[in-house]
């Protein structure tokens, strides 16, 4: 199953050092438990060391751009830029889906599975990218492919955090504080997956996913937002 990485090098216009590297930030878990003989690890380490490589780098971006912003308001757009669905989207639009290395069941996969394997896999080529060169070069990939996006959350204000909204929401129009509960949890430690639902009073109004509690959290309380049409 080899895969031409100098197409994708092409077109996102860097080259390796270390070919072996690049290819690594492709593969998923799954496809080592189909194909143990194979000579590369997973993708973990690297998109361990890229998520902070990214929040790094999308910190320090709005830290000097945006001078008026106060913490928690950084916090919010850093959430909306690097979360799971939007990681997802870019990898899409890039490709990552064609060099993925996955099991035979991941690879039918086309849901929300599917999402948080790219954007899993966006965050291991950004961390493979800054050992091959340097921080400059993982930095110019980011701010080429990912900081774009910052103007759309900000001109839609999808940077406000759909919790806060639907809790103002819900006080005002129903005079009722709302709760979450999980409702299912799966995967193994390393890949968690957290079914949550949103709760006013006994009424189950949306429920969300995510890959920790509090991004399904987010993911329901958003969805209860459409739901209810408080926009």
């Amino acid at each position: 199953m080899d895969k031409n990485f100098d197409d994708l090098q092409q077109k996102l216009e860097v080259k390796f050092k270390n070919k072996n590297l690049l290819k690594q930030a492709f593969v998923h878990r799954s496809y080592l438990n189909e194909n143990p003989a194979f000579e590369l690890g997973h993708n973990e380490r690297l998109e361990y060391l890229g998520d902070a490589v990214l929040e790094l780098a999308v910190t320090e971006y709005l830290f000097r751009n945006y001078p008026d912003l106060a913490e928690g308001e950084m916090t919010n757009l850093r959430a909306a830029l690097v979360n799971t669905q939007m990681l997802s989207k870019i990898a899409d639009r890039l490709g990552f889906n064609d060099f993925l290395y996955l099991s035979k069941g991941e690879a039918k996969e086309n849901g929300r599975g599917r999402q948080y394997i790219l954007a899993n896999t966006f965050e291991a080529f950004t961390g493979a990218l800054f050992l091959d060169q340097n921080y400059k070069a993982a930095e110019n990939f980011i701010y080429k492919n990912l900081i774009p996006e910052l103007q759309d959350i900000i001109d839609k204000k999808l940077w406000r955090d759909s919790k806060s909204l639907f809790q103002e929401a819900a006080q005002e129009r129903a005079g009722i504080t709302p709760t979450y509960e999980v409702l299912k949890e799966s995967g193994p430690d390393h890949a968690k997956k957290f079914v949550v639902g949103v709760y006013l009073g006994k009424e189950l109004v949306a429920q969300g996913e995510g890959s920790s509690k509090n991004e399904a959290q987010q993911q329901a309380a958003e969805n209860a937002l459409k739901v209810k049409n408080w926009r």
